[in-house]
This record gives C-alpha cells, structure tokens and sequence, in this order.
C-alpha cells in the first residue's frame, strides 16, 4: 500500500515506522483520496522532513468552484473587493480594535467592513437569522467572520436553498488559527480572587473565581467551531472536519475537500478558513515571534513582499470560504463554474538542530509543494508556458521568509517564466483566512482578466528571484497559490479556467 511520496531522513534516524509517532493518512494515494494530518514525530526537533501529500488527480470526478464569499480590509461583498484590488487600494490602515498603547505595531488591515451584523451573512431566510443571531453570544468574531464567509458563499454558488441541495452529500473542511480567548473572559473572575494587596490569590479560584466564568466560554474559541455552526445551520451532513495549520489551512482545507469529492464522498463541500492576528493576546503573540514591519509615514507602504527594503508582516483579520462541486454536479444544476482545482499538495519540514542546522525548511516545503503541482497542472493539459498563468505566492514580507519562498518557487519552476503577485501586500497577514481570500483574489483575477500586482514592491531583493507581477502582466488562464506557516507547513493548490 503506498502513500504517496513519504519522504524521511534516513541520516536522521527516522527512516523506521517505529519512529513515527501519529503519522495518520486516512486512505492511500491512488485509492481516490486522501485525508491527511501532518505527523508528531518522536523527536520533533531532529525531523528534517516528514512526507508531503499529492492530491490524486487520476479520479473520474473532476472538482470545480462554484462560489465564494470574502470577509477582508478591502470589502465584505465580491465587487467592492475586486474593485479596490483592481485600483490598487490598500486596506491597510490605523487599527481600531486594539489598545494601541499596549502594541508595538499601530497598523494593520482591519476588516471593517464586518461588525457582527446579521446582514453582513448575506441573503437568509428568517429562520436561519434568528439561529445564527441566537447563536453569535458564543461566536467570537474569528467564528463569525467564517460563519459569514460561508454563508455568502453558499448564496453566490446558488445553493442557499436546502432544497436544492441533499444533505447526505454536502460537507463542509473549514480553517482557523489556534483562537485564543480574550482576556475579559476572565476579568471579573480574577478580580474576585484578588486580596487586600490587589494581589491574585489562588486558593480563591474554586469556590470564588471559576463560578464568575461564563459556562459557555470555551464555545467561543473552539477552532471546530465555524465547521460546526455552518453545518448545524445549513444540515450539511457529508464529510466534515476543521484543519488548524496557520497560514497554510485554507489550502489544506480545499485539498482535503476536494479528496473528498474526488473519492465519491460528497457531491459538493464548502472549504476555506478565517483568522485573525488582531484579537489583544493574539495580537501580541504574534508580534513578539514574528518580524513586524516598521512604521511608514503612508501605513499603506508598511506591506512590501519581495522588496529589498521589506521588514516585517502586518496583522489583518478576515475569512473566505469556497463552495467545490463535482463537475457533473455542477453542470446538471446550470451552476456557473468559476474554475477547476487541477492540483494540490502539502509538505511538512520540520525547522531542524544538529547537522542538518542549514537546510532551509521553508525553501524545501515550497518546493515540494510547487514540484508536485506543476507536475499536476501538466498532466492535467494546463498551459505553463509566458502569459497563460500566474502564481499567488505567500509573500508576507518576512525578510528571510520571502527569501526562502522565491528560492523554493524558483527550484521548483526552473526557468519558467511566471508572474508572482502577492495580495498581503494590500491587507497584511490574515492568519489562517489569508489563504482562501487570496485564492478568491485570483479567481476574480481570471475573471477580469486582470492580474492586480504586487503593492510596494519597488526593488525586488536579489535574494528573491522571482519575477514580481506588476499590472502590464497578464492573469492567463490559469494560476497556483502557495502559502506556508513559519513551522515549516505549506500547501498549494492549482487552479484553471474551464
């Protein structure tokens, strides 16, 4: 039974299965589809690199998109989001949302266009108002923000009806950050714990403390959470699960959605995912581990992936959600057909110690990642040849990270010949929904047949050697979008008209 291209470091000990901790893949490649979680392995800290995933391509049923719906700093409805892409707005702006004297960034892309309101779901009968409305006192905003998503996704595919769809055979695979819980969730259980001196006193918390804390909390930050509402609402009763792997989720969200149709699971799933770097305590774990980038007197020039002068990310908020039919699905309900997913990868390298020290684990993920769908895309009869697509890139503006992105990009793709646009550089990071929100970007980029290029990017950095879009470059046909997380996860997936 084969899984693929499992890849272990055989000078690192771990070339037994003994060494494999949890290295679960829920069917073999080949079989019709795979459903993967990426391995703990027995010493984390030596694997180099554990396996990628490919995505079976060989499948009868080929897998489409048929709607989607953006929560972002450049607009909650498709239009308005196209539009500011088009004219090269930046959504970047001073943040609202969080105490500024407390942060060491001051800007961000907000997603201001989202305020929680029930109309901001999109078209919804009475009752699935009332549900939803009911329901938001335990959604905090990363949940709601993907409970909307999905919702508009759902009415921009035509499927908002239930009774157009069949509940056995519509799933849902839906991202997140890891959420973490706002700190007045506690607030008024600590300051009843606290003594005379205004100091927390522990032995309080049992019978004083943990009773002021709101049963329900947890509900709020369950990264499952979005998956479950969206399901429980719409009785979507196929395959279901939740991916939680930073930037990379929204990719490896599709691609398991798409295994699923492919394997004859499901006729349709929604797939995507929502994050957020600007929640207080997310906000400040983010920008103590990750380069932020320094203050410009035009916050809208902070976000400059690829640039020689490039020194951090951003933080943003926002979801997208994607609707995946199986093509004969598609076609029998006269559905229009936005594109078709031709390819999808994941790869896990672990950020290694000992003699393997130097190897670049992200350059490495990428390449895997972009090797495997390039091969797919051919196979699959896409174009690759100057002006027939592009390739949406990671682009965070990390000044090692973009660094290893494009070396990957180019070990993979040799001397082809691509455009890389990069749609952080208009709203920073969002977590987890970057991915999806990205892909939406460029499906609406082959729509308009126009490819929106990379803001701020005046010098590319020779240590990147890509070729960054600029707005003379066509969309094409067809394009790829790679995303990865600073562990050392990526995924990818390809794309084509049709």
């Amino acid at each position: 039974m084969s899984f693929g291209r499992r890849i272990v470091d055989h000078a690192l000990g771990l070339s037994s299965p003994s060494r494999m901790a949890t290295l679960r893949l829920g069917c073999p490649i080949g079989s019709g589809g795979v459903c993967f979680r990426f391995p703990f392995v027995a010493r984390p800290e030596t694997f180099s690199q554990a396996f990628y995933v490919v995505l079976p391509m060989s499948n009868p049923h080929r897998v489409v998109i048929t709607g989607f719906g953006v929560i972002s700093p450049l607009g909650r409805e498709l239009d308005p989001f196209w539009n500011n892409l088009a004219n090269q707005n930046s959504g970047v702006g001073p943040l609202t949302s969080l105490p500024l004297d407390a942060i060491p960034c001051k800007y961000g892309g907000q997603a201001s266009c989202f305020t929680g309101e029930i109309s901001e779901f999109g078209p919804l009968d009475k009752n699935l108002q009332r549900a939803i409305k009911k329901n938001q006192k335990v959604m905090c905003r990363e949940i709601e923000m993907g409970v909307a998503a999905c919702q508009l996704a759902l009415f921009h595919s035509g499927l908002s009806n239930p009774e157009l769809r069949n509940p056995d055979r519509f799933g849902i695979v839906f991202g997140s950050d890891y959420i973490i819980t706002r700190p007045e969730e506690y607030a008024d259980a600590i300051a009843a714990c606290r003594n005379e001196s205004q100091e927390f006193d522990m032995p309080r918390w049992p019978q004083t403390g943990r009773p002021q804390v709101n049963p329900l909390w947890l509900l709020k930050y369950l990264p499952n959470m979005p998956a479950s509402h969206v399901a429980i609402y719409n009785d979507l009763r196929g395959p279901s699960n939740s991916v939680t792997i930073r930037e990379a989720s929204s990719g490896a969200s599709i691609v398991e959605a798409v295994s699923a149709i492919r394997r004859g699971a499901a006729d349709a799933m929604i797939a995507g995912a929502t994050g957020s770097r600007m929640e207080p305590l997310r906000a400040l774990n983010f920008m103590s581990t990750e380069p932020m980038a320094s203050h410009r007197d035009n916050p809208a020039e902070m976000a400059r992936p690829y640039d020689i002068d490039r020194d951090g990310n951003l933080v943003g908020e926002g979801a997208g959600a994607l609707v995946l039919e199986s093509l004969d699905h598609a076609v029998a309900r006269g559905a229009k057909i936005w594109g078709e997913i031709v390819g999808g990868s994941s790869s896990a390298v672990g950020d290694v110690t000992g003699k393997n020290a130097q190897r670049d684990h992200i350059r490495t993920a990428i390449g895997n990642v972009m090797r495997v769908l390039l091969d797919q895309a051919a196979k699959a009869g896409v174009d690759l040849s100057t002006g027939k697509w592009h390739l949406h890139g990671c682009g965070k503006s990390d000044v090692q990270g973009d660094a290893s992105e494009a070396a990957g990009i180019r070990d993979a793709i040799g001397n082809l010949d691509v455009p890389v646009t990069a749609a952080k550089s208009y709203f920073g990071n969002l977590g987890a929904g970057s991915g999806a929100v990205e892909i939406i970007a460029s499906l609406l980029a082959l729509e308009h047949q126009q490819l929106f290029p990379v803001l701020n990017t005046k010098t590319v950095d020779p240590r990147c050697p890509i070729r960054v879009a600029k707005s003379s470059d066509p969309a094409g046909q067809a394009f790829a979008h790679l995303a990865y997380s600073t562990q050392g996860q990526a995924c990818g997936v390809f794309v084509r008209r049709i």
